[in-house]
This record gives structure tokens, C-alpha cells and sequence, in this order.
């Protein structure tokens, strides 16, 4: 999971950008309310529903009249209070609410559930599972909850207990359904309404931390759908990431599914060579699962094989893993599957939610898997059967120098759709702070083993760009169905990657000229291999990135001509700019990213995900932006926007939580609306 370690190690490191900054100054819907029943002024699910375009359909909020949004209410969860203190730094509210049925439901870090008034904010009830707040874990967080709806029950038994509920998956690896109206267990559910996820692992997690979930589940039928995160870089034989289903009603396990193939008869077992290779763990589902009820299929994002940087001891492709893979819902078995990285180096986990959508390309609507990638690529993928609709080639890339790994001679790159990010960072190209900074960086990235994309790790160091925190990240695009403009945020900050032999290795001793001009380098062990893997952003003697602004963007790209529509800076380093800077300069900077983005049918993208303390929205059709309003602290998080169920009025709500460091902190969820 490659945010677990990425978190950590960008929030040690991005407070060092203070000095580096002060220097730098000086109409389509009808398909998706057929099968997931969500009424236009729902948000029923993390993507507003279960397939996830994260588009909705309302429109009183205009580029025309959006200036005049203010703030409707603000609610604090409470988890700043010092009796939820714990490892209180590490928490982040990272939560999507859902509005259904005339509420909105939250979960916070911790695990709690909350209803609100969607109108008011007032609280309507809360769940605690009582997540032990001492445990470090990875990305202590949770980004949201989802519902599902017992339609067998009719008449009065449709308002009864539990007929409606809220699931949640906790950080802790717990699957939990509460009554939707009360806030209660479900009795019926699992053992007294909780299902253990820990309990059927293929590989047990050593310790609490290294298996949790973050990501809401997904709801198809009569099935919750759900993943896992796991830590992948500290083993060879790490947590497994089984995607399992569960009966709504009863908890019961229905299917699992390993990413990594058990069964020899599977034709993707022959990618992994090697006696310990069926032995390895993650390639986990940590991101959110969509759901296409009508084609019975769930569309599961995977992530790395463990560890992230060595492959000796898993040869081969590794396919499912790193891949975007079409399940038969009713029975867990691989329809199809489309690999977006082979034999993954570099912690490019498919870190993005599916977006499943219908194009309308040479006179046919074709429905479509939309993935975006760690690598800067855009695959649009034929929903039913994993071919791409955009033409994509294998193109050849740098081998290995490291002995015992073998890197895939050959990726899959995008021969029309362009790019979403750079995808290459030379010596040239490289940014600092004056004469000095500048030609640190390029010294320092000539000195790097530099091929382009996908060159592999080395004992020398290598230059990883687009870097394990993206391109595309884990905030996944929006998708506009009438103008079919697909938008994503991305970053643009390179990472130093090295192998270190182990019987060299000593942690005391081991330094370079690198760690003392930047940020603090991360290593991880990588038990079971002959290397000890250290990384480091990019950044000059000043603190300043080595790679060049904007650090952060918002892009467009138009699948009616299969261009790039627009690409802007987004956001800007917020408290960490000095007084006085003029707003061009602090525009054109950017901001490192972390959150998604939705888009209305009043032409509109919203987004909050950076490090200073505030949501936009942008003109979809240009990428102007045409408002923002500050926060308590970063959006780290996804918006959304639902109609109020009384006063019919179109709203804006988004977690405004921040992290305790780079984005700040903060428990709040904040709603806007028009003023009137």
C-alpha cells in the first residue's frame, strides 16, 4: 500500500518547503440511477454512486452564480479533543459523506459513524467502535461509509430495524453494519453486527498496523464488496490482500478472491516465478471498488506485490496485481483484466477508483472503465470486456542492473489519449532557487540513473518521476457525462530511490551528500531480500523541489478528440508562502495534492486536496478558476454535493480535516450553498 509510507514520509518532509518558498519569492445519468436507484439530489455512495464518475446531475449552483456560495454550517467531530489524542498526528479526516434518505452519514479516523441533519449539520445519532487510538497506523483513516437497502422487506417491514443500514469498515480490519435510523449494531450481522477481517488471511499481518482498511466497501445486490490496505514494503511475504464478499444480511462470507493466483489451473499463475513467489502478499485493493449491478461485475483496483522495490523473489508479470480486474460479482471469479503496470518497481498501486461510464464514440455509446494511474496515464477500458478503447501499446523500457531482479522489458503506454503528467525529469530540466539551488538539482539528478520512465531501482539511485505519489493519485478523476471531459488532480514531485545490499547496510553509518540538502530519506527493511530500500524527494539544498512548479495541477483531458483540454496549477502552499506574496506567484506554484475532484451539471469541478486550507471550483470548459473559500485546515478529502431533502436547495460538503502536520488539523466537515 503505497500510501502508507508515502503519508508519513511526505508530511516528515514537506514542512521543509517553508524555507524553499520563502526563497522561491523572493444528461447521461439515466443509466446510473437505473442501477444504483440513487434520486438526483443523493450522494449514495463515495463516487455519489456505485459505479463512481463522481458527477451529479444538479445544477442550481452555475459558473454564472457560484461567487456567492458562503458556508451553511460547520460540524466538528470531536476527534481533536484531547481525550481522542492517542497518535493524534497521524489521524486524517478523509471522509466523503453520504446523504441518503433525508441524512448524511460521516465515519471519522476512529471508526465512529455519525449521522448529521444534511440542512444543519445537527447531530442525529453516533457509533464508536472503539478503535485502540495508540496503534501507528500507516494512514490512520477512514473515507467514508456505504449503505444498503433490504429490499426484500416491503410494507411496514421496510422501516424496521436494520432493514436500512450504514457499513463501515474500520481502520482495524473490522466490517461493522449499524441500523441506519438508530445508529445500532445489527444484530443478525456477523458476530453481534461485526465481521472480523483479520480471521481468514492467506497471510496473517505480523502486527495490528499491518493490515487495515481505508476505503468505504461496495455495495452490489445483496453483497459488500470490500479490500484491504496493507503495508507492502517490509516483507516479501507480507499481509494478504484477498478481496472478499459478505451477505448484507448475515456477514456471511460469500467468495474470496486472491490477487496473488493460489490455483495452478489460473492462467495468470505461470506470471509469478520463483519457489516463494505464490507466498508473496498485498497487491491489495486499497482504493474503492466500483460496481455494475446490471453486468453483474465489481472492478477491483490492485495495488503492488510486497515488497515495492525488489522482485527476485516474484519473477515474472505478476499479473492481477497492479491491475484493473472485472470480477463476476455473484461468484468472485476474473472475467478480465488489464495490467497497468508489469512486475511492479516502483510502488505504482492503482491507487485511483474506477470510474465506470458510457462514451459516445463513432456513433456507439460504449460503456467504459476509466483509470487513471501513478504513472500519468489515462486507460479507458471497454467495461465488458478489458479492451482498450483508446489504443494502447507495449513499449520498451530500461532493464535491471541489480542482480537477482528482472525487470519487464515492456509497459503499456496510451498511443492517443495524452499524458496526464511529465513523463520525464532531466538534468535541464531542473528547478531550484537561484544559480546555486538549480545546479544542485541538476547535479544531483545527472548523478541518478535517469532513463525515462519505469527505470528501475538501483544500488547507484534512481530517479523515479512520475513518483509513487503520482501522477494520478489516490483522488481518482470525475467525469462530466455531457460534455465527456474527464478531470484529475496530479502531482509533479520526483523521488530518489536506492537499494542498499544488506550485508553493506548500516543504518547508523549509511549517509549521502543527498540526505544532508533535503528532506529526510525513508527506509524499509524488505525482509526476505538481499536489499534494504531507502527513498527521498527530490529536493535542491534550499528546500525547494528539484523538479519544476507547478508541483500540483488540475487537468482536463476531452475523449471527443482525445486531447488535453486544459491543465492548471492547482492550489498554492497556503501558510507556507511569506507575507506579501503577489497571488501570480503563489498561483503558478501549485500545490502537492492529496483528494479528489466532482463535476455537476452546472459546468462546475470542485475540489479541495491541497496544503493550503480551502476548496475551488473551476469552469470545466476552462479550467478558470472561479471560486474559493478557506478552511479550518486542508481538504484532504473528496467533496460531493446533494439537494436538501426539506429545503430543496443544492449543497456543497467537504472534510476539511487536514492531517496534524502539512495540511493542518482540524475535525471539521464543512457545507456551503448559495447565499440567497
Amino acid at each position: 500500500m503505497s500510501n502508507r509510507s508515502l503519508s508519513s514520509l511526505f508530511l516528515e518532509q514537506a514542512t521543509r518547503v517553508l524555507v524553499a518558498v520563502g526563497s522561491i519569492v523572493q444528461a447521461a445519468t439515466a443509466q446510473t440511477a437505473s442501477q444504483s436507484r440513487v434520486v438526483d439530489g443523493e450522494w449514495r455512495a463515495y463516487g455519489r454512486d456505485a459505479l463512481g464518475s463522481r458527477w451529479s446531475p444538479l445544477a442550481e449552483i452555475t459558473r454564472e452564480n457560484v461567487s456567492r456560495l458562503e458556508p451553511a454550517w460547520t460540524y466538528h467531530t470531536g476527534e481533536t479533543a484531547p481525550e481522542f489524542a492517542g497518535r493524534r498526528r497521524q489521524r486524517s479526516l478523509e471522509t466523503t459523506p453520504l446523504v441518503v434518505d433525508g441524512r448524511m452519514f460521516i465515519s471519522t479516523p476512529l471508526g465512529r459513524v455519525i449521522a448529521l441533519n444534511p440542512e444543519t449539520g445537527q447531530e442525529l445519532w453516533k457509533f464508536d467502535p472503539k478503535v485502540d487510538r495508540s496503534v501507528g497506523f500507516g494512514d490512520f483513516t477512514s473515507r467514508g461509509v456505504s449503505y444498503w437497502v433490504d429490499r426484500r422487506l416491503t410494507g411496514a417491514r421496510a422501516t424496521s430495524e436494520c432493514a436500512r443500514r450504514i457499513i463501515v469498515a474500520t481502520i482495524d480490519g473490522r466490517l461493522i453494519a449499524l441500523d441506519a435510523q438508530r445508529g445500532t449494531p445489527c444484530a443478525t450481522f456477523g458476530a453481534a453486527g461485526t465481521v472480523n477481517l483479520r480471521a481468514t488471511l492467506r497471510n496473517k499481518p505480523e502486527e495490528t498496523a499491518e493490515y487495515e482498511v481505508t476505503s468505504p466497501p461496495s455495495i452490489i445486490g445483496d453483497l459488500i464488496v470490500v479490500g484491504s490496505a496493507v503495508a507492502d514494503n517490509g516483507r516479501t511475504d507480507a499481509a494478504s490482500g484477498e478481496v472478499r464478499a459478505y451477505d448484507a444480511r448475515t456477514g456471511a462470507l460469500r467468495w474470496t478472491w486472491d490477487p496473488v493466483p493460489q490455483d495452478s489451473s489460473d492462467a495468470a499463475w505461470r506470471t509469478w516465478i520463483g519457489p516463494r513467489a505464490h507466498t508473496t502478499g498485498a497487491a491489495n485493493a486499497w482504493s474503492v471498488i466500483a460496481a455494475d449491478s446490471a453486468r453483474d461485475l465489481v472492478f477491483i483496483p490492485t495495488g503492488s506485490a510486497s515488497p515495492d522495490y525488489f522482485g527476485g523473489e516474484r519473477l515474472g508479470d505478476n499479473r492481477y496485481a497492479n491491475s484493473i480486474v472485472a470480477l463476476r460479482a455473484s461468484t468472485g471469479r476474473v472475467v478480465w483484466h488489464f495490467q497497468v503496470v508489469h512486475h511492479d518497481l516502483w510502488d505504482y498501486d492503482v491507487a485511483s477508483p474506477p470510474a465506470l461510464v458510457t462514451l459516445r464514440k463513432d456513433g456507439r455509446e460504449i460503456p467504459v472503465v476509466l483509470q487513471s494511474t501513478k504513472t500519468g496515464q489515462l486507460f479507458v477500458l471497454n467495461r465488458e470486456t478489458g479492451v482498450p478503447v483508446f489504443p494502447v501499446e507495449e513499449r520498451p523500457v530500461p532493464a535491471s542492473d541489480v542482480p537477482g531482479e528482472r525487470a519487464s522489458p515492456t509497459q503499456p503506454f496510451n498511443t492517443v489519449l495524452p499524458a496526464l503528467s511529465p513523463q520525464r525529469l532531466t538534468a535541464d530540466d531542473a528547478f531550484g532557487v537561484g544559480t546555486d539551488d538549480r545546479a544542485a538539482c541538476r547535479t544531483r539528478i545527472a548523478g541518478l540513473r535517469n532513463e525515462g520512465p519505469f527505470t528501475p531501482p538501483s544500488e547507484r539511485g534512481t530517479l523515479v518521476y512520475p513518483s509513487s505519489i503520482g501522477g494520478a493519485h489516490w483522488g481518482g478523476v470525475t467525469y462530466d457525462p455531457i460534455r465527456q471531459i474527464v478531470v484529475a488532480p496530479v502531482n509533479r514531485i520526483a523521488i530518489e530511490v536506492r537499494l542498499i545490499p544488506r550485508a553493506s547496510y548500516d543504518r547508523r553509518t549509511t549517509t549521502d551528500a543527498a540526505e544532508s540538502r533535503g528532506p529526510s530519506p525513508q527506509y524499509t527493511d524488505m525482509r526476505g531480500t538481499p536489499y534494504v530500500m531507502r527513498r527521498q524527494f527530490m529536493f535542491g539544498p534550499a528546500g525547494a523541489p528539484c523538479s519544476p512548479p507547478p508541483f500540483g495541477a488540475l487537468v482536463a483531458i476531452d475523449l471527443n478528440t482525445g486531447t488535453r483540454k486544459w491543465d492548471v496549477p492547482l492550489g498554492t502552499l497556503g501558510g507556507m508562502l511569506p507575507p506579501g506574496t503577489p497571488p501570480d506567484v503563489a498561483a503558478s506554484l501549485g500545490s502537492v495534492n492529496l483528494g479528489g475532484a466532482i463535476s455537476t451539471a452546472g459546468g462546475l469541478v470542485f475540489i479541495g486536496a491541497t496544503v493550503d486550507h480551502a476548496v475551488r471550483a473551476f469552469d470545466i470548459e476552462t479550467g478558470r478558476q472561479l471560486w474559493k473559500a478557506d478552511l479550518p485546515a486542508g481538504a484532504k478529502a473528496t467533496p460531493m454535493t446533494f439537494r436538501g431533502p426539506r429545503d430543496g436547495r443544492q449543497y456543497v460538503a467537504v472534510a476539511a480535516g487536514g492531517d496534524g502536520e502539512v495540511f493542518g488539523w482540524s475535525d471539521a466537515v464543512v457545507a456551503f450553498r448559495l447565499a440567497r
